[in-house]
């Protein structure tokens, strides 16, 4: 998202840009603002992302037939369940995330299954796609997905590392919050964080009513 923010900043693209990683958001805003869905980033989310290259990339390096592989996400999210289903969520010729539990889930089936962490045997890190990065532990916090690609964006275009985004209140609208961040070659970009979606919802009412102007927007 940090690269298709500068695109489209350089290129004069539909802005804001508005993260497109909650599948629930992304519900929301077809049925309620669909004149906006050229606003979304084109990026799925994570382990859609995930879901498809295990299928393309992964199976190619390990010499797997995808038809035989089986991709299960655990997420924090019920509405991931009906994300993995949608027939957008293809790009490997398959479904990318054949099943989906939620963190509550898995936990179940462990307590179920009798497993007890304190007494496992260590073991060692499995990564086949690599080690993660700083930015990956805080997109799921709230603003990070904010952060994390406009710490990708800043570093392209300066070639500078971005420290800390100071995010202020917006006066009166709690739960939605905004920034600026000075980009050489930029200017100035904006940026908002709305929590949830009845925020969301104020959120876009501004926008559209042109009474704020920003960049990019998190949902």
């Amino acid at each position: 998202e940090g690269s298709e923010l500068l695109k489209r900043v350089a290129e004069g693209g539909v802005l804001p840009l508005i993260t497109s990683c909650s599948p629930g958001w992304i519900k929301f805003i077809e049925h309620f603002y669909p004149e906006m869905l050229p606003h979304l980033s084109t990026c799925k989310s994570p382990h859609q992302m995930l879901g498809a290259l295990t299928k393309t990339w992964y199976a190619k390096k390990a010499g797997v037939d995808p038809k035989g592989m089986v991709v299960v996400s655990v997420m924090p999210c019920t509405a991931k369940k009906f994300e993995c289903q949608r027939p957008e969520m293809n790009s490997s010729g398959f479904q990318d995330v054949d099943y989906v539990l939620t963190t509550r889930e898995l936990a179940k089936m462990i307590k179920q299954a009798g497993i007890d962490f304190d007494n496992l045997p260590e073991g060692t890190y499995d990564d086949p796609m690599g080690e993660y990065t700083g930015a990956a532990t805080i997109f799921g916090a709230t603003g990070g997905v904010m952060e994390a690609a406009l710490r990708t964006a800043y570093e392209v275009a300066t070639g500078k590392t971005l420290e800390n985004v100071e995010f202020t209140a917006v006066r009166g609208l709690e739960g939605i919050k905004e920034a600026v961040i000075p980009v050489d070659g930029i200017g100035d970009v904006r940026v908002a964080v709305s929590h949830g979606l009845g925020n969301a919802r104020k959120l876009l009412n501004r926008v559209k009513e042109g009474k704020v102007q920003y960049h990019f927007i998190e949902i």
